[in-house]
């Protein structure tokens, strides 16, 4: 018998979904023989005491999450998140480095600092890359800060504006879907499988109103069997390129092909959504969590 404990923070049990997986999370341990113990940053002093740490929270290197990871990590406890991972993952450059070091089929991707972010370099990358591309600062998540554009003008507006996060912007080719393939893997073996819908008259997965509201489709799960063997192997080479840890792998289907969007650390698991066609997706977290304990 292990004890894990489940670091969040009060957001994330402010959402039913959530709240609901980590019930579920909970209740497969506790048939499993172990205790699970829900963490705030008040208690994050309390981690050495624990087996394992999994993070249920927002990670950046600048949040606690990040903080609670390497704690974990120092105490030689296994952690979901690594902090590594976090590191690398919150920082798309860094990421998409790692991808193409590895050689994962992405869209055209590349990087510019605030002295290329001009009339003319816009100009160019429309006419190679477009006519749309899409433009993110490296630090974003949630869909956030992240936008198309089909004008130098529109570049430059939108990029200047991102460069305020950062000292670099992320260009990307537009590729057009009615969803994204989302796979999560897991010590780099695949955990379940989605696509995430885009709302119609929307262009990517989630965005906001002018008032903030959030606007996002359905997700419909898939069976890991019923799922193009080429999907997966893509996934799992995107997985790798990172580390060994649990990724959200956003991937486009081009044709027969598919190309890797991003790899998100703390892939989203929400009851009803991610664990529908994958009801072994907690147990399979567990046996990673409690991996040469006891």
């Amino acid at each position: 018998m292990g004890r894990i404990g489940v670091f969040v923070e009060r957001y994330t049990i402010s959402s039913s979904d959530e709240m609901e997986a980590l019930m579920r999370f909970s209740q497969v341990a506790r048939r499993m023989g172990h205790t699970v113990d829900y963490l705030f940053r008040p208690d994050m002093h309390k981690i050495p005491q624990y087996d394992a740490i999994f993070i249920r929270a927002l990670t950046d290197p600048l949040n606690t999450s990040y903080v609670a990871a390497r704690t974990a990590q120092l105490h030689g406890k296994r952690v979901l998140d690594d902090p590594d991972s976090i590191y690398i993952c919150c920082d798309k450059i860094n990421m998409y480095g790692h991808l193409k070091a590895a050689s994962v089929p992405l869209p055209e991707t590349i990087w510019l600092d605030e002295a290329e972010v001009t009339h003319k370099r816009a100009q160019e990358l429309l006419d190679t890359m477009g006519p749309t591309v899409v433009l993110k600062a490296p630090n974003s998540s949630f869909s956030m800060y992240v936008d198309k554009v089909d004008t130098p003008e529109e570049f430059l507006k939108v990029g200047k504006r991102f460069l305020r996060r950062s000292d670099r912007i992320v260009v990307q080719r537009f590729v057009k879907s009615e969803f994204d393939w989302r796979v999560g893997v897991l010590d780099g073996k695949p955990l379940y499988v989605c696509q995430y819908v885009i709302p119609k008259k929307r262009w990517k997965i989630l965005t906001y109103t002018a008032e903030g509201k959030a606007i996002y489709g359905p997700v419909i799960p898939v069976e890991i069997e019923k799922a193009d063997p080429r999907l997966l192997a893509t996934a799992r080479a995107a997985a790798a390129a990172v580390g060994s840890g649990l990724y959200g792998i956003d991937l486009k289907q081009v044709g027969d092909d598919y190309l890797v969007i991003e790899v998100n650390d703390n892939p989203t698991i929400n009851a009803g959504d991610e664990d529908t066609k994958a009801p072994h997706i907690y147990e399979d977290v567990i046996h990673y969590l409690m991996a040469g304990q006891g």
